[in-house]
């Protein structure tokens, strides 16, 4: 499948917003068809009409929580119910939180791990089956630099990316050779509503936050040139694969914990 074809239907989970609207426009500005899930109804009609109108594609909306026991279940069924074949998988949906462990709501940090961890493990495992007999396909993970660390005051989120990080790429070599791809897109810093429903106030982001739109382009085409790992900043590719490496462990965490407002 090469970055000039039509590249099919794609499933792009939280698709309402940040950087998953951003990769239902560029699949629909490559003539892509689409399935959008995520909970806001309104927010996904509205791309919807947007995406059809501007680019002359069919786009389905399917408005589901996936972090349900059985949220990637249902949804599955309802895109066999439609009749619908998912060509490319964008796992995108997640979110974090902040502050220390012990002091956060457990019921919270268990639902970012059934969001994060459990609904994509189990959306990727009924779309592999469905490709699998198909000989082709694509599957996109975002997971993210902060799954490269450990995160002190973000330690259930930087856990969460870290699992998505492995999972993505063990399962791209078990794939070797049937057709279908797994590629792991690791952000750092973007600018969305992430870190506002995080409640991260005591974060020092960065002056200059990636653009959910090169963040997008970025994975959607590592995705399409069958890429095992990508990073959006070439300065965080150094500064994770070279550097960080190499700094003691309670320096680098002690880092982190500073970096996440700490002290």
């Amino acid at each position: 499948m090469g970055t000039s074809a039509i590249p099919g239907t794609a499933l792009i989970t939280g698709a309402s917003s940040g950087i998953g609207k951003e990769f239902a426009r560029i699949h629909a500005s490559r003539g892509g068809n689409l399935i959008l899930t995520a909970r806001r109804k309104d927010a996904l009609e509205a791309l919807r009409e947007e995406l059809e109108r501007d680019h002359s594609i069919q786009a389905e909306t399917i408005p589901f929580d996936l972090s349900t026991p059985t949220g990637p279940q249902d949804l599955h069924k309802e895109i066999k119910r439609r009749n619908l074949t998912v060509d490319i998988l964008i796992n995108n949906a997640g979110f974090g939180g902040h502050g220390a462990f012990a002091e956060q709501d457990l019921q919270q940090n268990l639902h970012m791990v059934d969001l994060n961890i459990k609904s994509l493990m189990s959306l990727t495992h009924l779309v592999l089956n469905d490709m699998i007999p198909q000989g082709k396909g694509r599957i996109l993970n975002v997971g993210s630099t902060a799954g490269m660390i450990p995160g002190p005051l973000h330690a259930t989120y930087h856990a969460s990316k870290a699992f998505v990080n492995s999972f993505s790429q063990a399962i791209a070599s078990e794939l070797k050779d049937t057709g279908i791809t797994v590629t792991a897109l690791a952000p750092g810093t973007v600018a969305t509503d992430f870190f506002e429903k995080a409640d991260m106030g005591g974060f020092r982001s960065p002056k200059q936050m990636a653009s959910p739109q090169s963040v997008a382009r970025i994975g959607y085409d590592a995705m399409m040139k069958g890429k095992l790992f990508v990073i959006n900043d070439w300065k965080l590719t150094l500064l994770l694969r070279y550097i960080a490496p190499f700094i003691p462990r309670k320096s680098l965490l002690t880092a982190a914990k500073q970096f996440s407002g700490g002290n």
